[in-house]
């Protein structure tokens, strides 16, 4: 069990991330890939990314397993930025000492089936060549296994994003924190969750960044180091078949003439994300009608959708947005 313990200064420090972790992503996307877990969500994925790999593939194996201990060097704080070239050159500033504690702490793993290859040894030592791998191989898996699906990630990050600050305005902290349930158990001062080993955190005024993450399974995952900036990451909920989903609609027609009026206007409301009693309230129309006009929209790829109890929350994609913005300029 995993138990982070909050004070009052904690609380006053909760913030939600603005966007998905490119490195966070990474880690969590090839774990995922390699586990063979959720073949029902994951695996038209796995069939898209499996044959796109290459020999970077080997070292990343090696430093992320699918169970245990994975280097915390591979994620670190990147200060609110999420680009990637930015993310992968900070992994390869690692202090070399930091590389050497991690990569050690790695290969004393009680998951660990076989020895670390060579390269990790050289990779310890900070050698040019060792980074320069490391640095090909995240930049591959990222463009293999993430970026084409990328604005999808991207849209269901967003709709959580949504979730997370609808229970902030309702509840404060407090209600967000307890918004998590089941995969995060709130009772103050201590946030739960199942973990693979028994972990205290104590927080100890440093606040809580919690980090959405569209490839993390389950539960929660945290640094190892409790002296790092705390972060905890945690799994989205899911659409199953999103890796197939349509990714645009083209049309340079005015948007109503386009995909009618009324799921016009609807989709223009959920920029700001609605649930389905409101847009029926809104637009005055039963709630089947409004489930009727949202499925086709999150058909085409332009909304999200997400249940919340009783409630299902509806969110703008990107290219909802894009549409949005081209029938703006049309109009």
């Amino acid at each position: 069990m995993l138990r982070v313990h909050f004070t009052a200064d904690d609380l006053a420090r909760v913030r939600v991330a603005a966007a998905p972790d490119p490195l966070w992503e990474i880690a969590n996307s090839f774990q995922t890939l390699i586990s063979g877990e959720a073949p029902l969500l994951f695996g038209q994925w796995r069939k898209m990314v499996l044959p796109r790999l290459g020999r970077a593939h080997v070292l990343l194996a090696a430093l992320l397993p699918p169970r245990g201990y994975s280097p915390d060097f591979l994620t670190p704080d990147l200060r609110g930025s999420f680009d990637l070239a930015g993310a992968v050159d900070t992994v390869l500033a690692t202090p070399r000492t930091r590389l050497r504690g991690d990569l050690t702490r790695l290969a004393a793993s009680t998951h660990r089936r076989h020895p670390l290859p060579p390269v990790t040894r050289a990779l310890a030592e900070g050698e040019p060549a060792a980074l320069r791998r490391l640095g090909t191989a995240l930049h591959a898996h990222h463009h293999s296994a993430l970026a084409p699906f990328w604005p999808r990630l991207r849209a269901h990050v967003d709709a959580d994003r949504a979730l997370r600050s609808r229970d902030v305005l309702d509840g404060g902290t407090d209600g967000l924190l307890a918004g998590f349930r089941p995969v995060l158990r709130w009772q103050p001062p201590v946030l739960e969750a199942d973990y693979p080993v028994h972990r205290e955190v104590h927080l100890g005024g440093r606040g809580l960044l919690l980090q959405p993450s569209f490839f993390c399974l389950r539960r929660p995952v945290t640094l190892a180091d409790d002296t790092l900036v705390p972060v905890l990451v945690y799994p989205i909920q899911h659409t199953l078949g999103w890796a197939g989903e349509a990714v645009g609609t083209e049309g340079g027609a005015p948007l109503g003439a386009l995909i009618g009026r009324t799921r016009a206007a609807i989709l223009e409301d959920v920029v700001v994300g609605r649930t389905t009693g409101e847009l029926a309230v809104r637009f005055g129309v039963s709630g089947a009608a409004v489930s009727q006009h949202t499925a086709i929209l999150r058909g085409a790829g332009l909304l999200v959708s997400v249940r919340r109890g009783r409630n299902v929350l509806h969110t703008i994609t990107p290219t909802g947005l894009a549409l949005l913005d081209g029938a703006r300029v049309v109009d």
